[in-house]
């Protein structure tokens, strides 16, 4: 199974790093964790935020952060609207699915002696 996190939203910060002190570098990507197998796709409800300086190339853990980083934070997640969880079977699952289908219908055929073998 394949698990990933596709970015849904990257937001500029215009607050300062805690590291360099530069105003310009602060991203903050919100990220969603899609899987797939061999036999379905699904976008689950599960999100993730990281907050990194590309001036000077480093992730900003919560414990870094100063209150006017954790206000903008804070509003951000709620602003953020992830994309709905959905499922959807490949084109593998519904061939199984239709090949089941029919030798269960042949079973009960060949039972109730409908198709006399």
């Amino acid at each position: 199974m394949k698990h990933q996190y596709i970015t849904i939203k990257n937001v500029p910060l215009n607050n300062n790093c805690p590291e360099c002190y530069s105003r310009e570098g602060l991203q903050l990507t919100f990220k969603q964790l899609f899987k797939e197998t061999k036999f379905f796709k699904s976008i689950t409800n599960e999100t993730t935020e990281n907050l990194n300086c590309s001036v000077c190339s480093t992730e900003i853990f919560p414990v870094m952060w100063t209150e006017d980083i954790e206000r903008v934070m804070n509003y951000q997640k709620k602003a953020f609207i992830p994309k709905p969880a959905s499922f959807k079977f490949k084109k593998l699952a519904w061939i199984l699915f239709l090949t089941i289908d029919v030798l269960i219908i042949l079973t009960l055929l060949v039972v109730f002696d409908v198709i006399k073998i």
